[in-house]
């Protein structure tokens, strides 16, 4: 029910007893009004009802507009394509995850919370409510390094959009066009809410956790769609989810990753499924909150111009600026593994012949990768890695054991790590050097200014697919495995998301 027709029918059901109430409070009004204290303004503000009585600012009138037709507006073909290679991504990182800590840990927690059989826990038989599913799936989704990444925005927006559209795609029987319309907003939304706050500055000196941040309001976005909001519910769901909008950077203290996979995907897409279900419940809130008193620019960068929140909507499509790992390692890695893959086909070279090796990323990055105790976020122990296999696989990325392998220790102590300013300088760009000194005196080094995986790199279909299929066999088995590839980039011409399910839960 919209403000308006809520407010006439309270007025009908009341009558005089509210007009009498309404009479009190606007003479109590006019009394705070003319008191000399500077609260007044404030006050006053704050008693204005927040339904139906306040025309929306501009931006949150183009924004919530844009958000309440996406359901309906067709997507570029190239699009579309690209939406398809990331819920795919990030189908595959779900499955790779249910193997995990993180991940085995979201499936007990479905399991015992369960809820109404809605939505599924993917790489499991669990049905439950779909804000638990949303948790769960979120989780699964980066209880690795595997999933995407969104360099401008500081984001992963994947783990955290896939699995609130999927939960309420399910609860509500939406098609597979508007699932995908669903995931592209998420990643819209989302990404422009921590450019527009200054993802860098924002998470370094207020201590916020961007990422976090990034994935609520793209799950918001993303649920909201499959909802079927309209305009002012999409105004009242950006409400909601501004209060839920939280994290903190404490994340990187945690050594198992389950903290980081809560904070970036199942804490991001239950908040955002939450949102988007009070709304549709028939819950109201305040039209605006972008502008007006203690607003969420205000609470988080008053510096910011909210006009970044609609910039380019519509034309550009931040999934088309998303990354997709070639590596499933932290994202400071990625270059340096590709500088050194290329090194090593380019010069082939046994790790004895290494007498030392330089890995040059900027000083953020270098810190958030610089000897950490899991093998996935571990620079050192990943060029070893890559030394002795020649490559880096899912399996080796997640073989803490094996950090304590003398052979790996041996090359593991030639790597050494130094964070560069001029590379900091150069983000959100990851780029890295790496530089090889053989036994021989040979000198090799290689600049990676574009990973493998970015927009101006990008993956093939071929490539997502060959990546995708190497983390589901092992779980779910080659056939099905394959049938699920085959849907996802179908996902076109699917009448109903649900389809899905017994595709990704186990027998």
């Amino acid at each position: 029910m919209m403000a308006q027709d809520q407010n006439a029918h309270v007025h009908a059901k009341y009558g005089t007893a509210m007009l009498s109430r309404r009479s009190l409070l606007e003479r109590a009004g006019w009394i705070i009004a003319a008191a000399p204290f500077p609260f007044a303004t404030g006050m006053v503000a704050q008693s204005t009802p927040s339904t139906g009585t306040r025309q929306p600012g501009s931006v949150m009138a183009e924004l919530s507009t844009y958000m309440s037709e996406a359901r309906t507006r067709p997507l570029p073909d190239e699009v579309t394509e690209k939406v398809k290679h990331h819920v795919l991504d990030t189908l595959a990182a779900m499955v790779s995850g249910s193997q995990l800590p993180p991940g085995r840990a979201a499936l007990r927690f479905a399991r015992a919370y369960g809820g109404e059989k809605v939505a599924m826990v993917v790489a499991s038989k669990v049905l439950c409510g779909p804000i638990e599913a949303a948790l769960a799936n979120g989780v699964l989704a980066h209880a690795d390094e595997t999933d995407d990444s969104h360099a401008p925005s500081g984001g992963h927006p994947g783990c955290a959009v896939v699995p609130a559209a999927l939960a309420l795609g399910e609860q509500f029987g939406i098609d597979g066009t508007r699932f995908l319309r669903a995931v592209a907003l998420g990643y819209d939304i989302g990404t422009r809410v921590t450019m527009t706050l200054g993802a860098e500055a924002f998470k370094v000196d207020a201590h916020k956790s961007d990422p976090s941040v990034v994935g609520t309001f793209g799950a918001a976005a993303a649920a909201g769609s499959a909802a079927s909001l309209e305009a002012q519910q999409m105004r009242w769901l950006l409400d909601y989810t501004a209060q839920q909008s939280s994290g903190i950077a404490a994340w990187q203290r945690d050594t198992e990753h389950m903290e980081k996979a809560f904070a970036f995907g199942g804490m991001s897409a239950r908040s955002g499924v939450t949102a988007a279900l009070l709304v549709q419940s028939g819950w109201t809130g305040v039209d605006d909150i972008l502008s007006g008193p203690d607003n969420f620019f205000l609470a988080y960068a008053p510096q910011a111009d909210p006009a970044g929140l609609v910039e380019k909507l519509g034309e550009r499509y931040e999934v088309t600026r998303t990354n997709i790992k070639k590596w499933t390692v932290g994202s400071p890695i990625q270059a340096p593994l590709d500088a050194l893959e290329i090194l090593l086909k380019r010069h082939p070279f046994d790790p004895e012949q290494v007498q030392h090796l330089t890995v040059r990323v900027g000083t953020h990055p270098a810190a958030t990768v610089n000897n950490r105790d899991m093998p996935d976020i571990c620079l050192q122990h990943m060029m070893a890695v890559m030394l002795v296999d020649k490559t880096a696989s899912f399996h080796s990325a997640h073989d803490k054991a094996r950090m304590q392998d003398p052979a790996i220790l041996r090359q593991r102590a030639k790597v050494q790590l130094i964070p560069d300013e001029q590379l900091q300088q150069r983000l959100p760009r990851r780029e890295a050097i790496v530089e090889v000194t053989l036994t021989d005196g040979t000198h090799l080094t290689e600049h990676v200014e574009a990973v493998r995986g970015t927009a101006e790199n990008p993956m093939t279909r071929d490539e997502i697919v060959a990546k995708c299929r190497d983390l589901m066999t092992p779980v779910l088995g080659t056939a099905a495995c394959s049938n699920l590839i085959s849907a996802v980039l179908g996902l076109e011409n699917a009448n109903d998301i649900r389809k899905l399910r017994p595709l990704l839960q186990l027998d």
